[in-house]
């Protein structure tokens, strides 16, 4: 991850780490229960939580395993991860800072590799399924969940070239409301990257998250002259980019829906 693009991550969820321990999205998201039934962890497990945030799939993983790490690049994410661990009585948790791009761990250390509603603010994507792939034991298990562009698989029946402006546009409208998104990106890039890493896909499946503007830009702490030019871009929303984000204004009240690809791989035995 590029110096620059790392110390800009470390200080936007720095400061904002308390309001992710008790946010909704990221503790109660349906994508977050869904992805335990979908691993199905055993209680003999190691596994490593990459970019854990305020460590929400941690812990929700660490009762079925063995023992967990909640990594992250971010301290004051990790100081809420340990804090939320020790609060739920989770002893199996340990806490590490690590590059989600440079993984501090040996090779084929983790029987689990975790990753949820993160690697949009990754330099390198490609970098870090790499690292997740090297650090797996044959036969572990990859599991994932991030945020996602439109693309034939989310929105037939669209042309491509209008599917691609509607990426970019969601893209920089995530970006202004937070400076550290990098890019989300969508199913079809990631089943190319994880089949690269050398991972066999064993299931894909899309999760819709209902969303509420307000809500969503006090988590990142927008500014209040820059709400309004996030609300302009829900109102112009080209027909494609308005098929997949679903915006809503029901008096002055405005939501959005995002989507979220959850993906389980397999590295060979």
């Amino acid at each position: 991850m590029s110096q620059d693009a790392k110390s800009l991550v470390q200080v936007q969820f720095g400061a904002n780490a308390a309001k992710y321990s008790t946010s909704a999205v990221h503790a109660k998201g349906a994508s977050l229960q869904r992805l335990v039934e979908l691993v199905q962890p055993k209680p003999n497990w190691s596994a490593l939580d990459i970019a854990t945030g305020a460590g929400h799939t941690a812990l929700i993983f660490a009762p079925h395993v063995g023992r967990i790490i909640a990594s992250d690049l971010t301290p004051e994410m990790l100081v809420e991860a340990g804090k939320l661990a020790r609060e739920g009585g989770l002893n199996n948790v340990t806490t590490a800072e690590a590059d989600a791009e440079q993984l501090p761990f040996p090779d084929a250390e983790f029987d689990l590799v975790t990753c949820r509603i993160a690697p949009h603010h990754f330099p390198s994507i490609a970098a870090f399924v790499g690292e997740a792939a090297r650090v797996l034991r044959p036969g572990g298990t990859f599991a994932l969940v991030d945020n996602i562009t439109p693309d034939d698989e989310t929105q037939p029946g669209f042309a491509k070239a209008d599917l691609r402006d509607a990426a970019t546009v969601y893209n920089a409208f995530e970006k202004i409301r937070d400076p550290s998104h990098g890019r989300a990106i969508s199913t079809t890039e990631w089943r190319e990257l994880v089949t690269d890493a050398g991972l066999v896909i064993g299931h894909v499946e899309h999760c819709p998250k209902v969303m509420d503007f307000d809500t969503w830009c006090k988590t990142m702490a927008v500014d209040a002259a820059t709400v309004p030019r996030l609300a302009s871009m829900l109102d112009g929303a080209s027909p494609a980019l308005k098929a997949f984000i679903s915006p809503t204004n029901v008096d002055g009240k405005r939501g959005f829906v995002l989507t979220e690809l959850i993906l389980i791989a397999k590295k060979p035995v």
